[in-house]
């Protein structure tokens, strides 16, 4: 949870760049921490529900309207994140990642699981999306979404 996320960046001490001491800098994220809950997590995952969870659990696909409905609601999140949070930055508090792009990212890694490319016409979240890998690396940022990607599986 983000709670934890913020416990663990002051407890441990982490590098400046996820939870930065600067007010505004920490405004910036705490902002981007609030409006998530409410638009990007209240969109992606209901994708995964959708196509792989209740189908799994109920044994029946749901309707493709359904998940027309939650895409349509998506794309309006992403819009906003990209116009207000992006706008022609590196990340969403500037030029480095912080734990509002980690947070982020989770969420939005969840329709790509099941086969919704989210990034696919987005030019600056694909940017952005690369960005996040290239800072945690790759081969961690991968590890670390493993199960999302394979959700298909079950």
């Amino acid at each position: 949870s983000t709670a934890i996320l913020l416990y663990l960046s002051r407890k441990y001490n982490t590098p400046d760049h996820w939870y930065p001491a600067d007010i505004q800098k920490r405004a910036q994220v705490d902002e981007y921490l609030s409006w998530h809950h409410a638009n990007i997590r209240a969109s992606a995952p209901k994708t995964m529900w959708i196509k792989v969870l209740i189908p799994l659990f109920t044994g029946q696909p749901l309707p493709s309207q359904k998940l027309q409905e939650v895409m349509e609601g998506l794309s309006s999140s992403l819009k906003q994140f990209e116009e207000r949070f992006l706008q022609d930055k590196a990340f969403i508090v500037g030029s480095q990642i912080s734990l509002a792009d980690l947070v982020a990212i989770v969420e939005l890694m969840q329709p790509v699981g099941v086969g919704c490319d989210i990034f696919e016409d987005r030019p600056r979240l694909r940017q952005w999306r690369r960005r996040v890998e290239d800072a945690v690396g790759k081969e961690l940022f991968f590890q670390a979404h493993e199960m999302i990607l394979n959700i298909k599986e079950l």
